[in-house]
């Protein structure tokens, strides 16, 4: 069984967490919320969560994907995590993991300096518009369903409403029946 871990600090945005781990449990797969700040982590809009495990609790090596959710301050507390750092590179050097970073979180992967030559998208804001200007920052892709980008083993998206595609792509790349969920789920129908 595939399996995940939802890596949060304080401050993360809420939707963007969740709703990535309950569309992951509902396709089968194993998700655990990792917190780096202790057993119960609050949102950016003050939404507490008790967290599955500790990241010193864990071994890197059982997951087969990290997903890094947005919010602030949280994608900046990941960031500034040495420990998250170490496992987006030790991810980054394995054909056989995935990592996945929404809307402020992508800024991890540039810290980690795992980022030349892949393509990444962020939330669009100018702040993330600048600090991705050497690696091959998307920023025409309209389309809901083209707002996720998968570079090898990376996958960034842009931010809350992309939420939903994310997703299902992380389902699908985790080798999982994303087009039942979808219907579902009723997203075909919106």
């Amino acid at each position: 069984m595939k399996k995940v871990a939802v890596i949060l600090a304080n401050g993360f945005e809420e939707g963007e967490a969740l709703l990535v781990v309950d569309i992951l449990r509902r396709a089968g797969i194993y998700c655990d919320i990792v917190s780096i700040v202790g057993t119960t982590p609050i949102g950016s809009h003050n939404i507490m969560v008790y967290a599955d495990k500790l990241i010193e609790e864990v071994k890197k090596e059982e997951y087969d994907m990290i997903v890094l959710p947005g919010g602030q301050p949280g994608a900046d507390n990941l960031r500034d995590s040495e420990e998250v750092i170490n496992w987006v590179r030790d991810f980054s050097k394995r054909g056989d993991k995935f990592i996945a970073a929404i809307c402020a979180a992508p800024q991890i992967l540039q810290k980690a300096g795992i980022l030349e030559g892949v393509k990444v998208t962020s939330y669009p804001s100018d702040k993330y518009r600048e600090l991705f200007d050497k690696e091959n920052y998307v920023d025409d892709n309209r389309e809901l369903e083209e707002m996720v980008l998968v570079d090898g083993n990376v996958i960034t998206s842009r931010g809350p409403a992309t939420t939903f595609p994310f997703a299902y792509k992380l389902v699908e790349i985790l080798g999982m029946d994303a087009n039942t969920l979808r219907e579902q789920m009723l997203y075909n129908n919106c």
